[in-house]
């Protein structure tokens, strides 16, 4: 059993190599780095947003959220690099854009192999290089490797089904968080949504109870069949109960920070929490605020669940004294979800955004993010520069001090300059996205945006909807400008463009020297 620790260890020395280290840096010098990406959080989940953008209080308050958002600078024209969770996690963690993995369209399912190479800059990565300790928690759903049942091998079969799986799903023995540059994790292979219904710590079963049993988890099995998504059964802990992970999770958070502050070590944190995902299982209460039943739907309750979880890593923070030294970030992996009832209350997670999650509508990418640094970044500032999540690999190489290499996170932009008003932002003139499961993409040029629909086999493409986001910022149906005359050469020259891009392989983004 001690081959697969051996095998990630080798991969995390690894890790240190596929970089241009700064020519000296002490890491004791270096600033701690937290970044949170919450999963299906739209601009108006967010309550300071739902306020700016309505006038009104939100129908879910998000005091800690608010803090942070107010205490740093906050992005107007922030983008998930696609409007679905899966892809966006891949984009986020590499710096680069989807087609340049072998999952084209994302990693979905729990059992196919991660799409990083090993010379791929990634989160873990950039931060281990200079000298950080470094830790992934949360939802991570982008692949893995699992031995068969009868040990013969990895299993890449289906990961859901009525009877139960031929895997042994008690150790990911290659393929997670460590693989790419992570000291430490713990995982959830698909959030909360499964399956897989298991939770993994350091790539190890983490059990949710002392009399915890790996079953074929149905809604028969399960503890309450809401804890079962739409995704299906498939392999789970006997006790798995997504209404404990948010508490579980931050304390996690919590205990590394603590650990690494007293210690004196900078250490980078990736804290990509689940929440607000279906199931909406909130907790009866999180630290003493009472969570279920007190919004108008248990979506929203999940919105109070996500916000006690970055005030428990903000306190612990400022109770170590390593806050003042600080990068943290917030964004979330998509737009948010429709909420019916919660629209009805006066709720709208797009922040009145046209789309939802899944829709190449800005509603179904355009996403909260802020950034806080005391002394860095000053308090109250806001940009309306169109930034993307992927931007976050090589902005912590610019914090770092932590040079990459050309073939390295080629979509990725330094927004260092942006952040601290220092030095010169590099251009990138395209701005490709992806939409959710239909195989939409979009290419942004300035205000320019242009919708265009293809197929997964890309032998077709189909411009559809163009907008000038300065004069159209809500994309009403009326307003789409694909068949005016006089927008006909922007068109074409934009499908050609997006095409030469991808087909080319070029970078989008400058490199940052």
């Amino acid at each position: 059993m001690a081959r697969p620790t051996r095998l990630l260890f080798l991969l995390n020395a690894f890790a240190c190599a596929v970089f241009i280290h700064p020519a000296a840096s002490a890491a004791a010098d270096q600033p701690n780095i937290v970044f949170v990406m919450a999963d299906d959080v739209g601009l108006g989940d967010i309550g300071l947003y739902h306020r700016q953008r309505t006038g009104r209080d939100p129908v879910a308050p998000t005091p800690h959220l608010d803090a942070l958002a107010t205490a740093g600078m906050r992005f107007s024209d922030a983008h998930s690099s696609t409007a679905l969770c899966s892809p966006t996690r891949y984009c986020v963690m590499s710096g680069n854009l989807n087609y340049r993995s072998y999952a084209t369209w994302g990693v979905w399912g729990s059992f196919r192999p991660t799409p990083f190479t090993e010379d791929d800059a990634t989160l873990g990565r950039v931060a281990k290089s200079a000298g950080l300790a470094t830790a992934f928690i949360g939802k991570w759903h982008l692949g893995g490797d699992f031995r068969t049942a009868a040990g013969e091998g990895v299993y890449r079969g289906n990961d859901r089904g009525d009877t139960p799986l031929p895997v042994d799903v008690s150790q990911i023995v290659a393929g997670g968080p460590q693989s790419v540059g992570f000291d430490s994790s713990y995982t959830l292979p698909c959030g909360i949504q499964g399956p897989l219904y298991v939770a993994y710590e350091d790539g190890r079963w983490s059990p949710f109870h002392e009399d915890s049993r790996l079953i074929h988890y149905t809604k028969a099995s399960a503890l309450d069949p809401l804890f079962v998504s739409d995704k299906g059964p498939g392999m789970g802990d006997s006790h798995w109960d997504p209404s404990r992970v948010g508490p579980m999770l931050s304390s996690k958070a919590t205990s590394f920070i603590r650990e690494n502050a007293t210690a004196g070590r900078p250490f980078f944190l990736c804290y990509w929490s689940p929440m607000v995902h279906v199931p909406h299982a909130p907790p009866e209460e999180f630290d003493g605020l009472r969570i279920r039943g007190v919004t108008p739907t248990r979506h929203l309750d999940m919105v109070l669940d996500l916000d006690q979880q970055i005030g428990r890593m903000v306190e612990a923070l400022k109770d170590t004294g390593v806050y003042e030294n600080t990068l943290f970030v917030f964004s979330s992996d998509n737009g948010g979800l429709i909420d019916r009832r919660g629209a009805r209350a006066g709720h709208d997670s797009s922040g009145g955004y046209r789309g939802f999650k899944n829709d190449p509508h800005e509603g179904g990418h355009r996403v909260p993010l802020f950034a806080t640094w005391p002394g860095k970044i000053e308090p109250g500032a806001e940009c309306h520069e169109p930034v993307v999540l992927h931007d976050m690999v090589a902005t912590m190489a610019g914090v770092l001090g932590t040079r990459l290499r050309p073939e390295q996170a080629k979509d990725s932009l330094n927004l260092l300059p942006l952040l601290t008003g220092e030095g010169t932002l590099g251009e990138r003139p395209d701005l490709l996205l992806q939409g959710g499961n239909q195989a939409v993409v979009m290419l942004r040029q300035g205000d320019w945006k242009l919708i265009i629909e293809t197929n997964r086999k890309l032998t077709e493409w189909k411009p559809t909807e163009l907008f000038n986001l300065a004069e159209s910022p809500l994309e009403p149906p009326s307003e789409n400008l694909i068949n005016s005359p006089a927008h006909r050469d922007r068109i074409r020259q934009m499908l050609a463009r997006y095409r030469e891009i991808r087909e080319s392989g070029q970078r989008t983004a400058p490199l940052s020297m």
